[in-house]
């Protein structure tokens, strides 16, 4: 199986590497790899030139947004499946051969999605049929735990500034399968400068996604009008949530509570009740609570995966 692997890439001179290497240590070696710089005024792409292997290769365009870029990546690969790797996370060696066995085993699976990591916790993915859930809340990290058979693969939105990748997974046509390794595929960075950092605090940034989603025929025929409403009322209540945790994390602590509390009224959970329990100062929790609440590094500096 060839896989191809599309990563956009803006002003990430200092990770992009790492994204490479991953890839190139594969112990799946049937691949192809485009970056594809998107307008970078750093240095990208002497980065990626600085690696010499004929599998992987650079697009440069200007500035149009990463829809733009994994929409154009995709365009320029011949292959069986593809994965979207952004250029600041990186994979683990075994990852191509797990995700690539997964589509093999599971004939009818539109994608098959392995575990992935972020600091010191590790994920499991989401599988099945996934749409009823998709409707809430996206169910992936993002596309580089995400094998896709390139037949049913589709566009990116280039309209949607923010939560391109979650509308993506709804247009998906069919079930998603599970690797059958526990073990992370992908390991993601964290970076505050992030343009999903800045933008998960802004309220407006969600409406234009949710709007497209329920816009999706499949989403009209398969659901009721009642369901849908019911459906949107809930992630509209995960955004919140969301929201509150970013505000938190930017260390704007009464914003952001004001928003969690919102969130835990429309759609009440006894974990969130905890955690806003914890974050009013009682004692439950404390492991969570650094784990979901913990601020971002005030010097903008990625944090790395951390073992404590």
């Amino acid at each position: 199986m060839r896989i191809g692997i599309v990563t956009p890439a803006f002003n990430v001179a200092p990770f992009i590497g790492a994204a490479i290497g991953s890839v190139l240590r594969q112990t799946h070696t049937d691949w192809r790899m485009v970056v594809v710089d998107d307008g970078s005024t750093d240095r990208t792409a002497a980065v990626v030139r600085s690696f010499h292997d004929p599998r992987l290769s650079l697009i440069r365009q200007p500035n149009a947004g990463v829809s733009a870029a994994r929409n154009r990546g995709a365009a320029a690969l011949t292959c069986d499946a593809i994965l979207f790797l952004d250029g600041d996370d990186w994979l683990a060696p075994f990852a191509l051969e797990v995700l690539a066995r997964g589509l093999v085993d599971d004939a009818v699976a539109v994608a098959v999605a392995g575990a992935w990591q972020k600091g010191a916790m590790v994920h499991p993915p989401a599988s099945g049929d996934l749409l009823p859930r998709l409707l809430v809340r996206n169910q992936f990290v993002n596309g580089g735990h995400v094998l896709i058979r390139r037949s049913a693969a589709g566009l990116f939105r280039c309209d949607l500034r923010f939560g391109e990748d979650w509308e993506y997974w709804t247009r998906l046509p069919g079930r998603f399968a599970a690797a059958d390794d526990p073990r992370p595929v992908l390991v993601v960075r964290e970076r505050p400068g992030s343009a999903y950092l800045r933008m998960a605090t802004d309220p407006e940034s969600f409406a234009p996604c949710l709007d497209a989603i329920h816009a999706n025929p499949t989403v009209i025929a398969r659901f009721p009008a009642a369901t849908r409403a019911l459906l949107r009322r809930r992630a509209e209540a995960e955004m919140h949530w969301v929201i509150g945790r970013e505000l938190i994390r930017h260390r704007r602590t009464a914003e952001g509570l004001s928003w969690l509390r919102g969130s835990v009224i429309a759609a009440p959970s006894a974990r969130r009740v905890a955690l806003l329990a914890l974050a009013h100062g009682v004692p439950l929790l404390p492991g969570a609570w650094r784990g979901a609440m913990r601020p971002y590094a005030l010097d903008g500096a990625a944090l790395l995966p951390h073992s404590s």
